[in-house]
């Protein structure tokens, strides 16, 4: 039923985009910027749905790693990177691509030099999508239910405590962004972020008891502007957490981990993206830390 469940929100999100607003090209920067009324894009020429635009290049060189995969750490595959000695950690939950991304690595890496022990799962057990013409993507998702792949990161945040985590938080990309907010219905975790979601709903924000960030994009067809403010309304009427909201003008679906790193204007996007998730992060992981050692 999870699985159907995941294939039915994901139709409803496709259907019910092409009715909602996306902003004009307006240049306005900053926190809640509301869209103007502009008539429903057409596809992208490639035909592809919103969420697999921009594939990574799993070859691609963006500097060497500096983390490691660990085989098994809570039951799953990880890349991790950074310092345990931190006594923080942070949890990297991927798109349809997987773990193996080079961006989402190096994302990775960059969060690391922040403070943090930066872990980032194979949720998608060395499935990832593969824009392979032979299972398409509706064919596909059916296997990756979010819900199941949040049971299974429990398990990794209970390895990451017995370790001396003292504070975990998690972030998560379209598909994980929906895995993050089932983790953000729990105790699990001291914090969360979700980048350019998909498959979340509104109902889902009634639900979240953890501080929760949100970073949509103004051109996000998947998870456009108007569908993210009614996600903030949901949270303005949950009493029980802190949240924040930002709307990043003229970006698209997938702006902060599948970037065109020959676009400066998109890399500058994706590099505030993952600024404003690492504040989200210090104000509760660092804070936490502090507080737990006095």
């Amino acid at each position: 039923m999870a699985l159907l469940r995941c294939l039915l929100v994901v139709l409803a999100v496709v259907v019910a985009s092409a009715g909602l607003d996306l902003a004009e090209e307006n240049g306005s920067a900053g926190r809640h910027v509301s869209p103007s009324p502009a008539p429903a894009r057409a596809p992208a020429p490639s035909g592809k749905h919103p969420c697999l635009d921009n594939s990574p290049n799993m070859s691609e060189k963006t500097g060497e790693e500096a983390g490691e995969v660990v085989h098994d750490y809570g039951g799953l595959q990880c890349y991790v990177t950074g310092s345990r000695r931190s006594g923080r950690a942070i949890i990297l939950v991927s798109d349809y691509y997987g773990f193996r991304a080079p961006k989402l690595r190096q994302i990775a890496d960059k969060v690391a030099y922040s403070g943090y022990y930066v872990v980032v799962p194979d949720l998608l057990y060395g499935d990832p999508y593969t824009d392979d013409p032979a299972r398409p993507f509706w064919v596909w998702i059916m296997a990756h239910s979010p819900e199941e792949a949040a049971e299974k990161t429990k398990p990794l945040i209970a390895a990451l405590k017995k370790e001396g985590m003292s504070s975990v938080g998690v972030g998560g990309y379209c598909w994980g962004g929906k895995v993050v907010v089932e983790l953000s219905k729990t105790e699990e975790t001291q914090a969360v972020v979700i980048s350019h979601p998909s498959l979340v709903v509104v109902h889902d924000m009634t639900e979240v008891k953890r501080p929760i960030e949100i970073l949509g994009g103004e051109r996000d067809t998947i998870t456009p502007p108007l569908l993210v403010h009614q996600f903030e309304h949901a949270l303005d009427q949950n009493n029980r957490v802190d949240h924040f909201v930002k709307i990043f003008p003229k970006a698209p679906h997938g702006f902060a981990c599948r970037y065109n790193a020959s676009d400066p204007f998109a890399v500058k996007t994706a590099e505030e993206a993952r600024a404003e998730m690492v504040q989200w992060f210090d104000k509760y992981l660092k804070q936490h830390r502090e507080f737990q050692l006095q």
